[in-house]
């Protein structure tokens, strides 16, 4: 059963090609629409540029106002990443590697986090915010963000842990580490692949996040990037080729993300499959 066949690795290698095909074409075509002219662009969608305008994306920039929102969502993205993988990697150590009375009762409650629809929150949450006079600030998107995704986070990390023999904690405590010292110096660096799965997803959805983003802020300093894409359509502002730039922008910091973290990524999902 393990031992593929030649036939199973050609269908399965066409598949994933034409799956890979199909993802890569609307990215291509946006990012080569970016450097046209509208006329060029209305004239035919599907050429290539006669010439690179990259003046397009100093356009996007400005009109988008990008140097705010695009600050902005750094900042909000970040902040709730770092919080989400340190508390989601702090419980998984407890849930996955210590025995209590009510761990079971625990990890469902965490469990029961992916259930729940997220944007089915967003008015409960919203008249929270304004109890607590939090509308229109920093902490009225980081605080839910990093909630939605403790419970992906604790999943995963957990199921990693749980793989760990008991031998590396040992080993620990007979130098006379402390539980602290074991889960940073010992446990946290060997569930890198896993981590850098949790962080690719979590800052995916910080990053694209649109509807809590538009209930939740106001200001236009505090506004997010998918907010300024949004604002980005207007009477002065309906041209396909500086929407495409701005999209592309956008795009920038996730391709990043992902190829700094890709190694690490794959390696965790291959591991996360075996132990599954």
């Amino acid at each position: 059963m393990n031992k593929k066949t030649p036939l199973f690795k050609i269908m399965a290698y066409t598949f994933l090609s034409l799956f890979a095909i199909m993802n890569i074409i609307p990215i291509f075509w946006m990012i080569v629409n970016s450097f046209k002219e509208e006329q060029e662009y209305a004239a035919n969608p599907f050429s290539f540029p006669a010439t690179l305008h990259f003046s397009n994306y100093t356009k996007a920039w400005e009109i988008a106002n990008m140097n705010i929102y695009f600050l902005n969502s750094l900042l909000i993205t970040f902040v709730s990443l770092v919080v989400t993988v340190l508390l989601g990697s702090l419980a998984a150590y407890f849930l996955a590697r210590f025995t209590f009375k009510l761990r079971g009762f625990t990890y469902a409650l965490f469990l029961l986090g992916m259930l729940v629809p997220i944007h089915a929150t967003l008015i409960p949450i919203f008249l929270i915010m304004q109890k607590m006079s939090l509308i229109d600030t920093y902490l009225s998107l980081i605080l839910p963000y990093t909630a939605f995704h403790l419970s992906l986070t604790v999943f995963i990390l957990e199921g990693f842990m749980r793989g760990f023999p008991k031998d590396l904690e040992e080993s620990g405590i007979m130098d006379g580490a402390g539980v602290f010292r074991i889960f940073w110096s010992i446990i946290l660096p060997i569930t890198r692949p896993a981590m850098a799965t949790v962080v690719i997803l979590n800052f995916i959805y910080n990053w694209n996040e649109y509807l809590f983003a538009l209930v939740l802020i106001t200001s236009n300093s505090l506004k997010t990037l998918p907010l300024g894409l949004a604002n980005f359509v207007g009477v002065e502002t309906a041209s396909y080729t500086l929407q495409m730039s701005a999209l592309t922008i956008a795009l920038v910091p996730i391709l990043i993300f992902y190829l700094l973290l890709q190694k690490q990524l794959v390696t965790g999902m291959t591991a996360g499959a075996v132990k599954g």
